[in-house]
This record gives structure tokens, sequence and C-alpha cells, in this order.
């Protein structure tokens, strides 16, 4: 048998000149290193989606604007005090002669069931609170969302989302953008059309590493953004990270939702003013349009579209112990600086725990309650003239065993 043994002269000649038993046994090693990347590799482009992992889709939604009447105080008292309008609240509330009172022609965006337009879909018990938004749109990240639109007022109006992925065509606002006609028809969608916008769902729409299970957006049309928006065209939209995403969008580790708008609703912008006027008051052709005390009258200080406590407090009703999420938003102009204050309860929000927190026009904050204290509770616009004007809602917390109202995203914990 030869030698197993190398000579200095063989490893200073280098590898051309080793025995063949070295070459094997180097040949041998490198096999053995690389194995478990080719093993790893082949199995990697044969793995299936693990059970329960989320699976993108495309959501369609079909929402239509339609003109409504809209009355900010249904009861005809205020709520929070449970009597008569006083004085103060009478500014906002009481009909005449040259007031309008509390009820305004509005433009709405309302969900339908399908393409046709000819039926609403039915508010669940969870949206009742919603009042004047529009519609919840939900997905998860790596969906997309498709929002069939149908124009059903007697001007050009559109739908522009915040946060998600969208082209030109998908934009929604009319501006000299250096794009072609082809681009244009979602700018200003005609009365009695119809227009579908498409939208993808990319991580940067998502929860970032600061945030919860899911993040809120909203949509609102653009074509004349300011007389839009107080005419009522505004909705919330909520994006889910996947790996905390129930099928219908909702985030599994929250019992319940609540989406909140609050925002002085300027009557005065809005386009149907000569019309409310026309409609509503005793006597339009007196109506100094540029007096004070009719301009101060229909500032309307609400919250999803209530003043004085007139959001059913049925509504805003969750138990003890729930996990309860809350969207909050702004819009309007520069007196809306609000400050929602919840009364016997606290949120973490932004990383912080507290009971109030701030809103700008256009701003959105997500807010996580576990409710421990039971009982009927204000929530509020804490900056004082929105007090007196009524910017205030109530909301209920009821005992853990107790059956509750059924506006929940689910019946118990994930």
């Amino acid at each position: 048998m030869g030698s197993h043994v190398m000579t200095p002269e063989q490893m200073r000649r280098g590898p051309l000149f080793w025995p063949r038993w070295v070459l094997l046994l180097l040949l041998l090693g490198m096999v053995a290193a690389l194995t478990p990347i080719f093993v790893l590799s082949g199995s990697a482009t044969a793995t299936v989606p693990a059970k329960g992992q989320y699976v993108p889709q495309a959501r369609t939604y079909y929402i239509g604007a339609d003109e409504v009447d809209w009355n900010y105080a249904p009861s005809g008292i205020n709520q929070i005090t449970g009597a008569a309008f006083d004085d103060t609240a009478a500014v906002f509330t009481k009909p005449g002669p040259q007031r309008i009172g509390t009820t305004y022609v509005k433009s709405l965006y309302r969900e339908y069931t399908d393409a046709s337009f000819t039926s609403l879909k039915p508010r669940s018990a969870a949206d009742q609170h919603l009042g004047m938004l529009g519609p919840v749109i939900r997905a998860v990240v790596g969906d997309t969302i498709k929002v069939v639109f149908k124009n059903n007022l007697d001007r050009p109006v559109s739908v522009h989302v915040h946060g998600v992925f969208y082209d030109k065509s998908s934009e929604g606002a009319p501006y000299d953008d250096g794009t072609g006609a082809a681009d244009h028809g979602d700018d200003a969608v005609a009365p009695g059309t119809a227009y579908t916008y498409s939208y993808k769902v990319p991580d940067r729409a998502g929860p970032g590493p600061m945030d919860g299970s899911s993040v809120m957006w909203m949509y609102h049309s653009h074509t004349n953004e300011v007389g839009d928006d107080y005419a009522g065209l505004v909705g919330p939209m909520v994006i889910t990270k996947a790996s905390a995403a129930r099928a219908d969008g909702t985030p599994n580790d929250v019992d319940r939702e609540f989406f909140v708008q609050f925002k002085v609703s300027n009557e005065n912008a809005s386009p149907y003013l000569q019309r409310n006027i026309d409609r509503v008051a005793a006597d339009p052709a007196s109506v100094d349009t540029g007096s004070e005390g009719f301009g101060e009258s229909n500032l309307m200080h609400s919250v999803n579209g209530y003043v004085f406590g007139n959001l059913p407090l049925d509504a805003m009703t969750m138990r003890k112990g729930e996990r309860v999420r809350w969207y909050l938003m702004g819009m309007g102009t520069e007196v809306d600086l609000h400050t929602p204050h919840w009364h016997g309860n606290t949120v973490t929000a932004l990383g912080m725990r507290t009971d109030v927190v701030s809103l700008l026009p256009a701003s959105m904050v997500v807010a996580d309650m576990v409710p421990d204290d039971v009982g009927t509770w204000l929530f509020h616009c804490h900056v004082n003239d929105h007090i007196s004007a009524g910017m205030l809602v109530r909301y209920r917390v009821t005992d853990a065993d107790s059956s509750g109202n059924g506006n929940g995203n689910h019946s118990g914990h994930s």
C-alpha cells in the first residue's frame, strides 16, 4: 500500500500534484457543505401555503353617491342633557324664517349590493354608528380593491383614496398632472355614469412598525374637494396585516370597531346651500346669506353627522373587557382642531396611554381600548367652542356577561 502522508514537496507544488485520496476527500467535503443549500432552495420552490396562511384576494365594493335628506338632530332634543335645546343650542338647531334648522340636503356615499345599483346594501348592526360616513372599505395587505362607483348626483364627483397604491387612472382628482384624456375618466365622474377604480394594497399601505394589526385611511370626493367634503362625501378605509386578518378583512385581535369623524360641517360652503334655503327656510327671500347669524347657524359641529348627542347610544355600545379599536379622523378647515376625549376609560394611541387624542383636517388616529368601567359615558371634543356648539356623543359599556347589541366583529376572543 502507498503512503497516506503528503510530502512537503507535494504540498508546495499545489493540488495538481496531490495524491488522489486527498483530492477525493476535498470533493466529498464540498458536496457535504453544498447539499443543504440545494435541498433548501429546492424545497422553497415547492412549498405550499401553510394552513391558515392568508391568500390575497380581490375585494369589490359597489358604492354610489346619493342625494339624501340628513337630520343632524333627529330626536329633536339635546340627548346630552335629556332636555329641549337651550338658547345656545337653538342657534344651530332652531328653524325659522331665516334659518334652516337641522335637516339639510346632503351627498353621501352609500353601498349597493351589485353593479345594477338598484338595491342598497343594508348596514349591519356593527355599522349603525357610521351615520353620515360612507361604507367601510376593508382590505388586507396583498389584496386588490375595486370600487365600482356610480354617480347618482346632478354634478360630477369622484372617489379619491389615501394610503393605498393607484395609478393616474384611479387617483380621482383633477389637476394638471401631465397625463392625457385616457387617465382623466376618474377625475370627475359624470352624473348618471359609473367608473371602476382599482387599488393595490402593498406593505406600505398596511400597519407600520409601531402600528397595531390594522390602520385607517380615508376616501372622499376630490372633484370639488371643498364643496364635496361639506356635502358629505367622505368614508373610512381599513387595511389589516395579513398575519392578523380574518376572512372578511377585520383584524382578528379586535372584538369591536368604531369609526368616528369630528368635523364642523360648514353648510354655507355646501353646493346645496341655496336649495336648503329654498326648501326649508320659512321665508327664503328674506335670508341674508352674508349675515353673521345665518352663517353661524349653518356650522354644524358634528360627530358622524350628529350634534348634541344625537348619535344613537345603542350604536356606540360595547362590553367590559372587549378589545375595542377606535378609528378617528378629522376634516374641514382651520377651526377643525379637535381633541376627542373619552370619559370613564382610557386608550392607547401612538404608543401612549391617554384619554384624549388630537385631530387636524384629514388626520387619522387609531386608538385601542379595553373598557373596564361600566356605564354610559361622554365622548366629545374638548375644544370649548365645540362643546357649546354640540360636538358631543355618548358611548356605553355594559357588563362583560351582557348579551350586548351584536355590533361587534365577533362574539368572543379568537
